[in-house]
């Protein structure tokens, strides 16, 4: 199995959505938002569109506290941890 197929497979097992989005135009947004920002809240992205041209995306909201832990963790994999409390051995200019 070719690791492209693999990534697809995976990709629209784990998010059947994925590559199929829902587009609205915005009369019909203007008249069902609540509808529609449920629909967000759930999890969906939806196009919104003007006279067949997308105007702009709806997403769900990133969650603050998973990015943070997210950034955090890849920082920490290139972190190098050192002994920061003994002395270097090179001398400072203001210590003289």
């Amino acid at each position: 199995m070719s690791f492209f197929l693999f990534l697809y497979i995976v990709i629209v097992h784990d998010h059947p959505g994925a590559f199929k989005m829902r587009s609205v135009s915005i009369s019909e947004l203007r008249a069902n938002l609540l509808k529609y920002l449920k629909i967000v809240q759930q999890g969906e992205r939806i196009n919104v569109t003007s006279k067949g041209r997308p105007l702009a995306t709806l997403t769900p909201p990133v969650s603050q506290h998973n990015a943070a832990k997210a950034r955090l963790k890849k920082l920490a994999e290139t972190a190098a941890i050192h002994d920061v409390l003994s002395p270097t051995g090179d001398s400072w200019d203001a210590l003289k």
